[in-house]
């Protein structure tokens, strides 16, 4: 009869033991684990912490009664391996409870002790306020400590999966988190640029972000625990959680004399076997080899683990199996975020010479017409002669694991971006597009292959020479308007053709977009009109200036931003018991936030409001709000589906918010009478008056259209300005576009889109901006020249010149010009 023990009860040596009864009926199997739980769901603690998993039961997938019950494996908990002697082959036990030992003899010999976590050997480390977390055990002991001490405030040390995943936990307990990273950036498999829109949703969540900083001495006071950093700073907190990585556990089996590799990983070949041929090994104590390099790695991971424990079982009952290496792939939940990735990451390529080329794209989870698209951002990296795939990462609200999961199994199967161009993915509105993001992915790397299109990439945007070439925005000029990349001249892509003419064919052209889209496009016909050197920045503008506002992001203090940093002081007034309930899903900018505006009109001081929202920006856009017009934002989230906020009404600003600047007024004057630039002018003035800003709108000659009533009025006019009159359009729903007119087909076709997208037409916003009280003046002088009599306007509107648009623009910080 066959006799095999197992170090370890977790991960691999559970999933080892039950196929090793699966496969022999009569085998006696042992199973030794030091602690006193088995096969327990490491990946989520921290989820028990903030009360996500709120029962203990849930965290152990099986007890060592129901594991012995069903499987007829003798489990040993309580008992810890100390020693092997492989000559003679048996192990020396101690049991937990009394330091007694004693020797079992084995056939095989199956170890799987898992990895510990890194403990740095500096001065205050070692303090009980000071956890790690690893185990049930330690598990426990975080939480009990948060709800019996009552923290306010948090340290983690280490920015990888387990850091991230106890910040978010410890923040919805109400503590203020900073983590403390020692790179560049969080999370070891996603590169730094991916990791930039990481930190910047982050900091939008209040977790503060000290990168490129370690902890050189931690010392314990009367108030808790101070924090001496490499910045030459300190930093003050109640606790810390110590996830600075893992080492494996191999100590056992160097003493056996064992081979070790990377990191002193356990070494075994690719059926699992170690240098001693009845032992095995599996799980985060050893070497395996990348799958997507063919290179030794040490990737500790729970489904690798277990695979290999199903895989070692099979061959120690005679099987000859391979396990031929692992990718890495991985999800991570950062607040509403989330991060997948596998295969090999950029800074691994460099870190090997390894030759690769990049992309990015940026697609909606699900069709476009759709409600409740949100997008997701791929980074694909592939060989630049075959176009194998060699990793791939992507950031978005839902749908993330999904794309990963598809490019992992090509990666996985040696596949190409080619490939991912032909896969034919499950297609229906809710849950996709026809064009499924993979499939983007896959096009938009095929394009670089074929050199359809060269690539330019945000790292070398500062190294273009403006003197000897031209940076070109594509995208349309209000885009450019809002923010561009400094030195970019723009001709927006729907008359590039016909402005041709301002570009010099015998310098570089580098252009970009907003996702690289555009940018594509225009690299087609720059190239077929005799233009030599084009290039587009992937990722375009978006992924730029992501970037940039992670680098340029101001040192977070460690408060809640409150002058005696406490954020007891910013707890609510006390609820009147009311809370109102505001539906805005499927509206777009600015409706979710007039919708809150409107809202809070009719509710009384105290009174709470509960807001759902589909549109991406109402995340950014209810925190702006809240902090401009003093009203609180208890909590902002994102449930999977859509964009949760709950504030709380406050008819004064409270007494940690400093108090509006003044002089804070917005005047626009609006000269073109276009449909586009209508819409958008009363988007910001509507937008403003929810801020809880003055707006003044300035109508001067063409514009003066948009406020003409649709019906003609009975006024006396002499010739000229009944001509004119004829000439123009009556009224905002004749008005043309400044693009793309189409004689009339296009001002329909932009409406008939708003509506389907439940974005409020240009009447319902002008309504609305007089509702909200912003000031509406046409131009006097304007309507002399231009035969418009103030009958003609629609009703509200006020008459003024020149010095009345001064003297509201003295009192503004923003003047537009439309």
């Amino acid at each position: 009869m066959l006799k095999v023990l197992i170090v370890g009860g977790v991960a691999g040596g559970a999933s080892a033991a039950a196929r090793l009864r699966r496969n022999d009926e009569h085998a006696q199997i042992v199973l030794f684990e030091r602690g006193d739980y088995i096969s327990f769901a490491n990946c989520g603690l921290p989820y028990y912490i903030g009360d996500v998993i709120q029962e203990k039961s849930k965290l152990t997938l099986q007890t060592p009664e129901s594991f012995r019950e069903r499987f007829r494996v003798d489990v040993r908990v309580g008992s810890e391996v100390t020693a092997i002697d492989p000559k003679n082959k048996q192990v020396t036990v101690r049991r937990t409870s009394d330091g007694s030992t004693y020797q079992e003899g084995y056939d095989k010999l199956l170890l799987s002790p898992g990895a510990e976590p890194l403990r740095p050997r500096l001065p205050g480390f070692d303090s009980k306020k000071v956890f790690t977390l690893r185990n049930i055990p330690d598990t426990y002991a975080i939480k009990d400590f948060c709800d019996t001490a009552k923290p306010k405030r948090a340290v983690i040390i280490g920015g990888g999966y387990i850091g991230i995943e106890v910040a978010e936990n410890l923040h919805h307990l109400g503590i203020h988190v900073t983590i403390i990273q020692m790179t560049d950036h969080i999370l070891p498999p996603a590169d730094a640029d991916m990791a930039a829109q990481l930190h910047n949703h982050l900091r939008e969540k209040g977790v503060a972000l000290r990168l490129n900083t370690s902890v050189q001495e931690i010392k314990e006071t009367k108030d808790g625990l101070t924090f001496s950093l490499s910045d030459n700073t300190t930093l003050c907190a109640d606790f810390a959680i110590l996830s600075a990585g893992v080492k494996p556990e191999s100590k056992l089996a160097k003493d056996a004399g064992l081979k070790t590799g990377l990191r002193d990983a356990i070494l075994v070949d690719d059926t699992l076997k170690t240098s001693n041929n009845d032992i095995y090994a599996v799980g985060d104590a050893i070497q395996v080899t990348d799958w997507a390099s063919g290179t030794p790695a040490y990737i500790p991971l729970a489904s690798p683990a277990n695979k290999q424990g199903r895989i070692a079982a099979d061959n120690i009952c005679g099987g000859n199996l391979k396990y031929e290496g692992s990718q890495g792939s991985s999800v991570l939940k950062v607040f509403d975020l989330s991060f997948a990735s596998t295969g090999l990451s950029e800074e691994r390529l460099k870190a090997t010479a390894t030759p690769y080329l990049k992309s990015y794209t940026y697609s909606s989870s699900n069709a476009s017409y759709y409600p409740g698209g949100l997008p997701i951002s791929i980074k694909l990296l592939f060989a630049p002669d075959t176009g194998r795939i060699l990793g791939a990462q992507a950031i978005g609200y839902t749908g993330v694991d999904k794309r990963i999961d598809v490019i992992a199994t090509v990666l996985r199967l040696g596949g190409t971006v080619n490939d991912l161009t032909r896969l034919e993915l499950c297609y229906a509105p809710p849950f996709s597009s026809a064009k499924d993001p993979v499939n983007m992915a896959g096009y938009t790397a095929e394009n670089i292959l074929q050199k359809r299109v060269r690539p330019f990439y945000a790292e070398n945007v500062a190294d273009i020479d403006l003197k000897k070439a031209t940076l070109l925005d594509v995208r349309t000029k209000e885009e450019f308007e809002g923010g561009s990349i400094p030195g970019a001249v723009n001709i927006p892509l729907d008359s590039l053709r016909e402005e041709l003419g301002q570009l010099r064919k015998d310098q570089p052209v580098y252009l970009f977009c907003q996702i690289g889209l555009r940018g594509y496009l225009a690299s087609r016909i720059l190239m077929q009109s005799g233009f030599g050197h084009v290039e587009n920045l992937s990722g375009g503008y978006r992924l730029w200036n992501e970037i940039q506002k992670d680098h340029t992001a101001p040192a977070e203090s460690q408060d809640c931003g409150c002058p005696d940093e406490a954020a007891a002081t910013c707890a609510p007034c006390k609820p009147s018991g009311k809370t109102i309930v505001v539906d805005a899903c499927g509206l777009s900018c600015p409706g979710p936030i007039l919708e809150v505006n409107k809202a809070l009109k009719e509710a009384c001081d105290g009174e709470v409001l509960a807001v759902k929202a589909t549109d991406p920006a109402f995340f950014s856009d209810i925190q702006g709000f809240c902090k401009r017009t003093g009203n609180l934002l208890i909590d902002s989230h994102f449930d999977g589906r859509q964009f949760c906020a709950t504030l709380q009404k406050h008819s004064a600003a409270p007494a940690c918010e400093a108090p509006a600047d003044s002089g804070n007024d917005k005047s626009i004057i609006v000269f073109s009478g276009d449909l586009d630039k209508a819409i958008a002018a009363f988007i910001i003035a509507n937008g403003a008056a929810a801020m809880g800003r003055k707006v003044h709108m300035f109508f001067t000659f063409w514009g003066l259209n948009i406020l003409r009533k649709p019906e003609k009025t009975s006024v006396r006019k002499d010739f000229i300005s009944s001509m004119f009159g004829r000439m123009m359009p009556r009224g905002s729903r004749r008005l043309g576009l400044s693009k793309l007119n189409m004689g009339g087909m296009g001002p329909k076709l932009i409406r008939s889109v708003m509506q389907n997208k439940n974005i409020s037409s240009l009447e319902d916003l002008m309504k609305e901006a007089i509702k909200n009280g912003v000031e509406i003046t046409a131009c006097t002088m304007s309507m002399d020249v231009m035969g418009i009599k103030q009958e003609e306007l629609i009703d509200g509107i006020k008459s003024g010149g020149v010095a009345t648009f001064l003297a509201n623009a003295e009192e503004s910080d923003t003047n537009l010009f439309i």
